[in-house]
């Protein structure tokens, strides 16, 4: 497992730090972003 980093879609920031496993697809989740006061997508960063 490793520590990745999430953006949100819409404005970019950075929200969230995730355990990931290993695995070749980039994760998603929809959570609560700060900045835009809304749930968006959170997309895992490169």
């Amino acid at each position: 497992m490793k520590k990745v980093a999430m953006n949100c879609s819409k404005c970019g920031s950075r929200n969230y730090t995730v355990m990931k496993r290993d695995s070749e697809t980039r994760l998603e989740l929809k959570k609560y972003c700060k900045t835009c006061d809304a749930h968006t997508i959170h997309k895992e960063s490169i």
